[in-house]
């Protein structure tokens, strides 16, 4: 299985994770900090598969994409742990699992570069 298949497969695994946490977040903030999280995780996983769908240039345009949506991620993540939203051992799930698909994606962006 290339890296690519495995950026989506780690992805998804993330995303599974996500949604249902995000649900018991705090009802005042579902539309604004939760809708926010939510879209850059998913708007990574868009940029994902339509840096698949080309080669080189564009490629390397959609992959700088998810990586700003990855550091959205990030950002929400962070500021959802210290708000008490996420427990510490949750937070540092999901930042395991971000770390891995940062790594990922570097991978990919060094790939398509050369």
């Amino acid at each position: 299985m290339s890296s690519e298949m495995v950026i989506f497969t780690r992805t998804y695994d993330l995303l599974n994770w996500l949604l249902p946490k995000s649900e018991r977040f705090p009802k005042l903030y579902r539309a604004t900090v939760t809708r926010r999280l939510m879209d850059a995780a998913l708007d990574f996983q868009e940029a994902l598969y339509e840096a698949q769908a080309f080669d080189d240039k564009i490629r390397l345009r959609h992959l700088r994409q998810a990586d700003a949506h990855l550091n959205k991620v990030r950002l929400y993540l962070r500021l959802a742990q210290q708000w008490g939203w996420l427990s510490m051992g949750q937070y540092e799930h999901a930042g395991r699992m971000v770390a891995e698909i940062g790594r990922l994606l570097g991978g990919w962006i060094r790939e398509t570069q050369e």
